[in-house]
């Protein structure tokens, strides 16, 4: 069965929260280079440049220059949640993208919207980290044949 979102975001901010995931994986170690993070998290190189330009402004993210140069956390993972990167990206907007107000059925979408930002809300990079991790150590191959 496919997954599907309740949540329209931008491609602008799934790089974005993919740049940070990177960097979040790599946290105590040297600098990422950007064409790292584009490689590894299959993103544009020209569009992640203005990405990671964006979120080190916001605070996310530092910067080294030089040959050994590259982007880092700008504070801890566990101290970065999805929804502020959203949040972030996306000028304040984390809920559904909506036709009009008025309509029959908005008590239940703001039922959503509030469900969906207070798992965006609590969930940190360290979170995602830390599951994704658990994952990877959970998939064993089967070399049979």
């Amino acid at each position: 069965m496919a997954s599907t979102t309740l949540m329209n975001v931008s491609v602008k901010c799934e790089y974005a929260l993919r740049a940070v995931f990177e960097l979040a994986l790599r946290a105590g170690s040297e600098p990422t280079r950007i064409a790292d993070i584009a490689e590894r998290q299959g993103i544009p190189q020209k569009f992640l440049e203005s990405i990671l330009a964006e979120l080190k402004k916001s605070g996310f993210l530092e910067s080294k220059r030089g040959a050994e140069g590259g982007y880092m956390l700008g504070r801890p993972a566990e101290l970065i949640t999805v929804g502020e990167v959203i949040r972030s990206v996306e000028g304040g907007r984390t809920g559904r993208a909506t036709l009009a107000s008025g309509g029959a059925l908005d008590f239940f979408w703001e039922k959503v919207d509030a469900a969906v930002a207070e798992i965006i809300d609590r969930t940190t990079f360290a979170d995602l980290v830390r599951e994704w991790r658990e994952r990877q150590a959970s998939f064993v191959p089967n070399w049979e044949i």
